[in-house]
């Protein structure tokens, strides 16, 4: 078969939000499965382990078409500070399947199926109504949040700041939800109306995570547990829109009612056992060592 052949034959997957830290990393897991990887970010940025990167906008519908045209999967996420999903996400849902893609594989959250606060939530309703061609993520909670999220608290105060109260989560890295994103997109047909449940093996609450950070580092690191009131004030000092004050409080209260249920489904997908937060933590030890905060 010709190199022009084999390409054609090569199933071509759109992934968006590809420069954030999750999207770089369903990239990197396509392109290592032999997947043509077409990148979209809003100014088209390129990102070197792709094979094309066009611009996608969600909030400017003139660039949906071309964005998506020619591909036969998507990985989808939402931006952070979109919060009205149905003229953006879901209008572009829509558009994508007029230009051939079958199979959307969306990055949700833990529990959006039943709550209606999340914008998510809307996301997959629109998705399951509108074809079985689809699988949920539902991550658990992020262990890079404490890289992106929390580094500046950190850096600054030594603290974990959120209103989490005593909640435990099984904390989930990013690049296990990405290989199990690319498995599900290099294999569409086997994990069609799926909804995934994706959680780490250890259930542990923001001072369990403060005394690893604190350990692992040698500073005095500690869990400092915010109000609500006081920490959406904090976000607002950071100058957070106020849609993505409210969406990222909600999520951090939500941890409050206790422990997150272990699924072993993360384990099962990647054939092996997912990566815990001491491993993280070690491996990016710098970042809350040096640095200026973010």
């Amino acid at each position: 078969m010709s190199a022009t052949a084999e390409s054609a034959s090569r199933l071509r997957v759109l992934v968006t939000g590809a420069s954030g830290n999750v999207g770089r990393e369903v990239v990197r897991a396509l392109a290592e499965r032999g997947l043509l990887v077409r990148a979209a970010t809003r100014a088209a940025d390129v990102i070197p382990s792709a094979d094309e990167n066009v611009a996608l906008d969600f909030e400017k519908p003139s660039t949906f078409q071309a964005a998506a045209r020619g591909c036969e999967a998507m990985f989808l996420m939402r931006p952070p500070h979109i919060a009205n999903v149905r003229p953006t996400l879901n209008a572009f849902i829509d558009a994508a399947r007029t230009e051939g893609v079958r199979h959307v594989s969306f990055l949700s959250v833990t529990g959006a199926g039943t709550n209606r606060i999340v914008p998510h939530h809307a996301v997959e309703e629109h998705l399951q109504r509108s074809s079985d061609d689809f699988t949920l993520l539902r991550p658990g909670f992020f262990s890079q949040n404490i890289e992106t999220e929390y580094r500046r608290d950190i850096l600054e105060s030594d603290r974990l700041y959120v209103p989490a109260g005593a909640g435990r989560v099984r904390w989930v890295d990013v690049r296990d939800i990405a290989d199990v994103a690319a498995i599900t997109l290099r294999e569409p047909a086997m994990h069609r109306r799926h909804a995934y449940d994706l959680t780490g093996a250890e259930a542990l609450g923001f001072a369990d995570a403060a005394a690893i950070l604190a350990s692992v580092t040698g500073r005095a690191i500690h869990y400092d547990a915010a109000s609500i009131y006081g920490y959406a004030r904090h976000l607002r000092r950071r100058h957070y829109p106020w849609m993505r004050v409210v969406v990222q409080t909600v999520l951090h209260v939500a941890m409050r009612r206790g422990q997150t249920p272990f699924d072993p489904t993360l384990g099962t997908l990647l054939g092996r056992p997912p990566r815990t937060l001491l491993q993280y933590i070690v491996e990016k030890k710098n970042v809350w060592t040096a640095g200026p905060a973010l």
